[in-house]
């Protein structure tokens, strides 16, 4: 079972921009009560698109270097990365359902 992989201000260049396969990134706090809420969707997307998408925490707290980057001011923010760009941007504890809706058009491209 796949479950979210940790990533750091220092990883996020060999995890992220140059990973083969898109990656799903979600910018989060331990304080946070809307980022707790979305974390078990985080980790059942984690699961389901094992092998065609990876899936990453990131703690805006402890990375502030990334976060400041990509211009994140409000959290649960989940960025798609594909190709070393951001393709889709979701903001805010949204239902697993849309969550999915606006990161499967950019899977369906990657496992074709």
């Amino acid at each position: 079972m796949a479950k979210p992989i940790e990533i750091t201000d220092e990883t996020f260049q060999s995890e992220v921009l140059d990973s083969d396969m898109p990656v799903l990134i979600d910018f989060w706090a331990d304080w946070c009560g809307p980022c707790r809420m979305i974390a078990p969707s985080v980790k059942e997307i984690a699961t389901e698109y094992d092998g065609v998408l990876k899936v990453g925490k990131m703690d805006v707290d402890d990375n502030p270097a990334v976060p400041g980057r990509y211009g994140i001011v409000g959290i649960p923010t989940l960025m798609l990365f594909k190709g070393g760009k951001v393709v889709e941007r979701v903001t805010g504890a949204l239902p697993k359902n849309r969550i999915v809706a606006q990161i499967q058009p950019h899977l369906e491209t990657a496992a074709a």
